[in-house]
């Protein structure tokens, strides 16, 4: 079986959660036969194809970049050229660009779409583009939603529920590097015995405003890793604040990850939006045997945290709970270390690769062997209005 992962960006070249799940699909699947190629854009393409840990990467020029989503004019002819070789398609949703690419190339194979996030912040463009978004998902043979909480909260997904299938989101922990001791040693001599996780693209919906304010008045420890467009006026935030307890490491290593990870006393996701849709750093913090502090926001984020059992869950936007919380967990060692185990044995219950690699290759022998149902020009416009 072959298939071909189709998103704007992968890893390594970007570190994001989209990426990080396509990689340890391909990686997952591959135990289990499947052959896969994953297409995206880069400023630089290189060679193609690059041999990665699973699969094979394919990238197109990319031309120019709106609202966060890339354009490529030579993506349609590698599109089409790597799609007659596919048994399956594999879209990852939401890309407008992925869609025209989709009806251009009419590559006549079973296609399925896991839907990451609904569309938040480009509300403007959303009504331009809402359409041809429809059109898509209508045209589509399965949607995958990543956890049962969005699926029921999303207006999206519930127009489409007679075909969206639920699979969650897994990690495979055996990807991830060993911690090193020298590496813990080091992090503990910058940043002392105990401390409080974030680990993230620095972006508005993440929520770090909301955390540096319930910071002020504490001396909770704080460490941020990761980088995005928010950093400076965080930073700035920092300073205005006069705070002493937070650390910028910006982007680390796999390795000081892990070494953070483990040493970490919680992890916290401080997401305020729904554009957090699934919160991969949660579910790496249950692998890691952490107790959670997340928001509640219809998603995902709490599918992987269960308020009061593997950690806290509060209002968005709300500086004094998140605050309170914090101090809940610092005050009490012992019910956050409680909290931190059932979080792993969470983590090995729902939410493995193998297990979502198995739940994908079900769904692809399904589509593969299924009679396909090409919906007429009739069907789309009835999803579309």
């Amino acid at each position: 079986m072959r298939v071909l992962h189709f998103y704007k960006t992968s890893f390594p070249s970007s570190m994001g959660g989209v990426e990080q799940v396509i990689a340890q699909l391909a990686r997952g699947t591959s135990k289990l036969g499947v052959q896969t190629d994953v297409l995206s854009l880069s400023a630089n393409p290189g060679v193609s194809p690059m041999a990665m840990d699973g699969h094979s990467l394919y990238r197109a020029k990319l031309n120019i970049e709106i609202a966060s989503s890339g354009f490529s004019a030579s993506a349609f002819w590698q599109f089409a050229q790597l799609a007659k070789k596919a048994d399956v398609i594999h879209f990852h949703f939401p890309w407008p660009f992925m869609d025209l690419v989709h009806f251009a190339t009419r590559a006549h194979k079973p296609t399925v779409v896991t839907y990451h996030s609904d569309i938040i912040r480009q509300q403007k463009l959303l009504k331009i583009y809402r359409p041809l978004k429809r059109m898509f998902l209508s045209s589509v043979d399965r949607i995958v939603a990543t956890s049962p909480s969005y699926l029921s909260s999303s207006a999206v997904l519930t127009r489409y529920a007679d075909k969206v299938s639920v699979i969650p989101i897994g990690l495979d922990k055996t990807s991830y590097p060993a911690p090193l001791p020298a590496l813990q040693q080091y992090w503990r001599e910058r940043l002392g015995e105990k401390f409080f996780l974030f680990i993230g693209v620095l972006r508005q919906y993440k929520g770090l405003h909301i955390l540096l304010a319930a910071a002020q008045g504490t001396n909770y420890p704080i460490v941020i890793v990761g980088a995005g467009p928010m950093e400076e006026e965080l930073k700035a935030q920092v300073a205005q604040l006069g705070l002493q307890n937070v650390h910028f490491l910006g982007q680390v290593s796999e390795e000081d990850k892990v070494a953070l990870l483990t040493m970490s006393y919680a992890v916290i996701l401080p997401s305020h939006l729904r554009s957090e849709a699934f919160g991969i750093s949660l579910l790496e913090g249950a692998m890691y045997g952490k107790p959670l502090l997340s928001c509640e926001l219809g998603t995902a984020t709490t599918f992987i945290n269960l308020s009061n059992e593997t950690g806290l869950v509060v209002p968005p936007n709300d500086v004094d709970a998140l605050r309170n919380a914090m101090q809940v967990l610092w005050d009490n060692p012992e019910v956050a270390a409680e909290m931190g185990r059932r979080a792993e044995e969470r983590y090995w219950a729902q939410f493995t690769a193998k297990q979502m690699a198995s739940s994908y290759v079900a769904l692809y022998t399904e589509l593969m062997t299924e009679p396909r149902k090409v919906p007429s020009s009739a069907a789309l416009k009835l999803r579309a209005d």
